[in-house]
């Protein structure tokens, strides 16, 4: 399915959201060291995880409100909620007023929006793609988010160190000019809601959400899937947690190809443009060839290529060794990239694929919530322990994708009998 036979709705957000991504991504590689370096990595590390919880809660409303209100109006709220958040963290980031806590605030509010504007996002692609093409559509996306990984963080090491109310103000303006697209140029996807559904009151609406995700957990498969993808979480969610903390304290400065000086925060810079470039080059390809595969294997692979990659980190002390290292996180990032939505989306009833793609995305918001914890690791038992139980929690994984895989094949066998 090539991108001019798409639906218009995923042409305009495909274009929209790189540009929307690029902004984003020159600065938010660099805030796990302006929050250490701010409050210091164990406070960093509690006020992370403060913020993913509030976006747990949040993802789990989005869910819900992208299958009652619609996706189209879920996702320009959230883009504009995301602009203002933005605009208010640059103007705490002025040489007039510098307020380390309430960017932490606006950080925090832009990571609530961004938990309502995943599920319209992704429930929106299963509206309007037929589930033969489906993996390829997601990979497509995944590759645009990853080359605004490329642009964004070569950008964002140039300027951020003097110029982070500009980028800032960037990013606000890319978010308000996405929100504005958005409302114009989309039409509305989900499956029409009775009258009834959208007038309740607040008690209402915390049961019925109860109610809706409580028949997702009873989904055994799905559950081992979201829990299994909290565990691999820990791994590749310290790209930019742990390994550019790691790079900027453990990497002394050296001379690459002769020419070019480069020290620790430098490296991590070159660290996320390879990881993006690799992504953007390699993931339509290595999502055809894992589709060769029996899903069991991607998925339990890829988590055990997580685990070695782990171990490896905290043995890698030189740009060509962490970028070699880096190659490797990447591959298996990339087993699975196009796999897992679509995978998510065979489980998902129609008139519920909101809050599928809601609770499947606690993947992120909960690893994320729990990831920061790394930081004040390090303070406790050092690198190589940390990367240690890392690399274990990507092992623990692989077991329960197989276990999910088994339950998969029982239900499966008990259907058909």
């Amino acid at each position: 399915m090539r991108i001019r036979e798409w639906d218009r709705n995923l042409k305009v957000r495909l274009f929209g959201e790189a540009l929307m991504n690029t902004t984003f991504w020159m600065f938010f590689p660099f805030m796990a060291i302006y929050f250490a370096d701010s409050f210091g990595k164990e406070t960093a590390s509690v006020l992370l995880i403060v913020s993913q919880l509030f976006s747990v809660v949040a993802n789990l409303c989005g869910g819900y409100c992208a299958d009652v209100f619609g996706r189209k109006r879920m996702m320009v709220l959230s883009a504009y909620g995301q602009g203002a958040a933005f605009l208010f963290f640059a103007l705490a980031s002025t040489p007039w007023w510098s307020s380390p806590f309430v960017g932490f605030l606006c950080f925090t509010f832009a990571g609530i929006c961004g938990a309502f504007y995943w599920p319209a996002s992704q429930a929106m692609v299963a509206d309007v793609v037929p589930e033969q093409e489906r993996s390829h559509v997601f990979a497509v996306f995944y590759t645009s988010v990853n080359i605004s990984v490329v642009i964004g963080p070569t950008i964002g090491g140039l300027f951020y160190a003097d110029h982070q109310f500009a980028l800032l103000m960037a990013t606000a303006g890319s978010c308000f000019a996405m929100a504005t697209l958005l409302a114009k140029q989309l039409r509305e996807t989900a499956p029409l809601s009775a009258p009834s559904q959208k007038a309740r009151s607040w008690t209402q609406f915390w049961r019925e959400q109860i109610r809706q995700y409580a028949v997702i957990v009873r989904d055994r498969t799905f559950f081992l899937f979201i829990a299994a993808g909290v565990l691999v979480a820990q791994t590749f969610m310290q790209l930019d947690l742990l390994i550019p903390v790691y790079t900027k304290e453990m990497m002394k400065e050296e001379t690459v190809w002769g020419r070019f000086t480069v020290d620790g925060a430098q490296a991590f810079g070159l660290l996320i443009a390879e990881n993006g470039l690799l992504v953007a080059l390699g993931t339509v390809i290595v999502t055809r060839w894992m589709g060769r595969y029996n899903e069991r294997w991607v998925f339990i692979g890829s988590s055990m290529v997580y685990g070695v990659t782990m171990w490896l980190f905290s043995h890698a002390t030189s740009i060509i060794e962490l970028m070699a290292v880096m190659a490797l996180f990447t591959f298996a990032e990339l087993m699975t990239a196009g796999l897992q939505q679509a995978f998510v989306s065979k489980l998902a009833p129609r008139d519920m694929r909101g809050q599928y793609f809601a609770a499947a995305s606690l993947r992120f918001t909960i690893g994320r919530m729990l990831a920061p914890v790394s930081l004040a690791a390090v303070t406790w038992i050092g690198y190589t322990w940390t990367f240690a139980c890392l690399g274990l929690l990507a092992l623990a994984s692989a077991g329960l994708y197989a276990w999910m895989f088994r339950q998969a094949a029982q239900r499966s066998s008990a259907s058909l009998s």
